[in-house]
């Protein structure tokens, strides 16, 4: 009997054009797994059934691969909550070196224990992103970083831009409706050292569902003032 998780992961997989580790079908069944034994107790998802959660969390995530390449590349992921899209990422394309990055110390210790369930090698960190961006041994170290936070694009920009190097790339994962976004945060991209690259609109397999990754380059240092703290943040965005 098929598992329905590996079926809908490796043939989504191929309607992206993505080919997958050997074992990768079995590591998402145990992610799965994993995620409905202990998600409920950190409130990691809405998310729930194995449809669901295969397309809409591990497909989405993986549909990244198409964006930018990640083959060996040192990435964050700001905000990793149940780990999306930084584990499935890692569990597609396991050169890549990953970190995952949250403040709820809950969430972290799932993510530690998860990723030592799968035998992935990762580097789990509970602390607030505005906080660690202006630590010396994480500030424009990564070569990709991305979230999927649901705060507004010129937020996210001033908390995840400060991570990446100078010819580095910021992914914000969004909905096809973010263009009053992209212009809102014009000004905080380019203070912040980067420009906009491109937008690349995918499909979630098996769904009428298209989204959207914001490719922000990295093109000079980001201020050292930057980021603020979260209340300046919130209550003055660039």
């Amino acid at each position: 009997m098929s598992d329905p998780i590996s079926t809908i992961v490796s043939q989504g997989a191929i309607k992206l054009n993505i080919e997958l580790p050997p074992k990768a079908g079995a590591a998402f069944r145990a992610y799965y797994d994993f995620l409905e034994e202990h998600g409920q107790n950190v409130n990691l998802t809405a998310i729930s059934g194995a449809g669901e959660v295969a397309r809409l969390h591990f497909l989405d995530s993986i549909a990244l691969l198409n964006a930018a390449d990640f083959k060996s590349k040192n990435v964050i992921d700001i905000g990793s909550g149940a780990g999306f899209p930084g584990v499935p990422l890692k569990i597609a394309e396991p050169s890549l070196e990953l970190t995952l990055l949250d403040a709820t110390g809950k969430r972290i210790s799932f993510l530690a224990e998860l990723c030592s369930k799968l035998s992935l090698k990762t580097n789990s960190i509970h602390a607030r992103a505005e906080e660690a961006a202006h630590l010396p041994e994480m500030r424009e170290l990564y070569d990709i970083a991305f979230s999927r936070a649901v705060a507004r694009l010129n937020m996210l920009c001033e908390l995840c831009m400060p991570f990446i190097n100078v010819g580095g790339l910021f992914i914000a994962m969004k909905s096809v409706d973010s263009d009053d976004e992209l212009i809102e945060a014009k000004s905080a991209i380019e203070i912040l050292g980067g420009e906009v690259e491109d937008t690349f609109d995918y499909q979630i397999p098996d769904t009428d569902i298209t989204h959207r990754a914001i490719l922000i380059r990295k093109v000079s240092n980001t201020p050292e003032k930057y980021p603020r703290r979260f209340a300046k943040i919130q209550k003055t965005p660039l």
